[in-house]
């Protein structure tokens, strides 16, 4: 019999109206990077929060090192030698990055807190497993990859043998995401065991050792990674052959749908300008896709398309309209729908049900209110035909409370919303973040039926394939200037690349 360092034997978990676990056995090598997959909502996460403490499952037993252990809280999961990184980071933001390390386990000498000796240690952990952070910086002026970095060495500060990883890569950059698979392998080939929560294909071929397969709450089966393929992994995740190409037909364009001309935005970090001087024409009928490393102005352009941001000069025209100084309601109005980037600052109120989430945008309409006063029955009608059409999963449909949803189905919200509602401009960034392959493919689809129906649609991407795949034409930026057009039949990633750094351009050919 093979010794195992963690052993989940028949877990079941149950919530309201659901079984998110049914009879689930998972069991962990020493040394292993174990790969959990599933669709947005399989229950992996909450199988995860088992283990972890979070959650007490109803039937089954954990084994630790082959002892039956109850793990009753995350301070239990740490005695035990298990750590955890949160798909959503459980990180204090008006704190310093050591004091999120040490908080709950601070070193105390003569009776006060001695952060030198954590510093040390700190630096120490950063250097050897090239997670370079700045111990005095606050969490709320750092980036997101680098909160990651500070949520791993919060587990090894720890000194955690049982390292979990709960979509580690869903809000990182393809090179963040590259030096992330390194250290797992590193952490790994230590002699630490990973189990790593995912969904996407090509990292779990990169990186993992195994991957045990969930579908809809039970386990599908657990493979060796080199013995299988991208192909039959996709089946046993969705139950079905998944194409991995996108079906496009030629374009028709049509009229300008947006026009951007001369746009400069301020930066809140910095004092030289996010974006600068930018112009460019979005037609009906066509899908165009900013693309460029991240951190190169498309976040501030996109806050000023929307409206989250003013800009400091040029003009903005939807549909024949000027909407540089409009509300976000009025370009709503006109015809501007919004896919955002960040889905829990921008895209939803999580403490309010699915319900109410799905009529944001439109709750004031005749539809929904009549003489002030909300049509509840006309908003759960309309919310139950989104959730089928959508395939949005959640454990008790339209009354769900949006926080208590996988990051997946909350994304299949926010673009079930925002497809549905009347709108002549699509604005898409990072549409498919956090979303299952199955849910790639919807969402891919989704894209081009509004392209083919005539509407507009505006991609930011930081994948490269799906900029290459989707998009009609290709805008480059580049320290937040527009450095290039590109054709995607007429290139290739090595050249889009070559754009994104900022090593080539063709600035002398007008973005139109």
């Amino acid at each position: 019999m093979e010794n195992y360092i963690v052993e989940m034997k028949n877990i079941t978990k149950e919530f309201p109206g659901i079984i998110a676990n049914d009879n689930i056995t998972l069991n962990l090598k020493k040394g292993e990077v174990h790969a959990l997959l599933g669709e947005n909502g399989a229950g992996k996460s909450t199988l995860m929060s088992v283990l972890f403490g979070l959650y007490k499952a109803e039937k089954g037993e954990i084994r630790i090192h082959g002892e039956a252990v109850n793990i009753n809280n995350p301070n239990d999961a740490n005695a035990m030698g298990i750590g955890m990184v949160h798909q959503h980071f459980k990180l204090v933001e008006v704190f310093t990055v050591l004091e999120n390390i040490i908080l709950g386990v601070e070193p105390i000498s003569k009776g006060f807190l001695d952060k030198s000796q954590a510093r040390d240690k700190i630096i120490e952990l950063s250097e050897r497993y090239g997670l370079k952070v700045d111990p005095d910086s606050l969490i709320e002026d750092i980036s997101v990859g680098m909160q990651q970095r500070v949520e791993i060495i919060k587990m090894l500060y720890r000194e955690n043998e049982i390292l979990i990883f709960d979509e580690p890569t869903a809000v990182l950059t393809p090179q963040e995401i590259k030096d992330l698979l390194q250290i797992m392998r590193g952490l790994a080939e230590e002699g630490k065991s990973i189990l790593f929560i995912t969904h996407k294909l090509n990292e779990i071929v990169a990186v993992a050792d195994r991957c045990t397969v969930l579908r809809k709450g039970q386990c599908v089966g657990t493979v060796d990674v080199k013995d299988t393929t991208k192909e039959e992994l996709s089946k046993m995740m969705v139950g079905r052959d998944i194409s991995f190409s996108i079906e496009k037909g030629k374009r028709e364009s049509g009229d300008v749908v947006l026009s951007v001309r001369n746009v400069t935005v301020a930066s809140k970090i910095h004092k030289n300008n996010a974006v600068k001087n930018v112009s460019f024409d979005v037609r009906a009928g066509e899908i165009v896709c900013l693309a460029g490393i991240d951190g190169n102005g498309q976040t501030e352009f996109v806050s000023a398309l929307t409206g989250l941001e003013k800009i400091n000069d040029g003009t903005m025209h939807l549909c024949g309209q000027d909407i540089t100084k409009a509300s976000i309601r009025q370009r709503s109005i006109i015809g501007m729908s919004h896919i955002p980037e960040d889905r829990h600052k921008h895209g939803l109120i999580l403490d309010y049900t699915l319900e109410e989430n799905l009529i944001l945008q439109r709750y004031w309409q005749p539809d929904f209110q009549k003489n002030g006063f909300i049509r509840f029955n006309e908003v759960r009608h309309y919310a139950e035909n989104l959730i089928e059409k959508y395939d949005v999963r959640s454990s008790q449909g339209p009354v769900s409370i949006v926080r208590s949803m996988s990051g997946g189905n909350q994304q299949k919200a926010i673009i079930a919303r925002e497809i549905d509602k009347k709108h002549e401009l699509l604005v898409a960034v990072q549409p498919t973040r956090g979303l299952d392959v199955g849910a790639i493919e919807y969402v891919h689809k989704q894209l081009v039926d509004r392209r083919d129906a005539g509407k507009a649609v505006f991609l930011v991407s930081l994948e490269l394939e799906e900029v290459m795949n989707v998009s009609d034409r290709i805008l480059v930026i580049y320290e937040g200037e527009i450095v290039g057009e590109l054709d995607p039949k007429e290139t290739n990633m090595q050249e889009l690349g070559l754009y994104m750094s900022g090593a080539k351009r063709n600035t002398d050919k007008e973005a139109q």
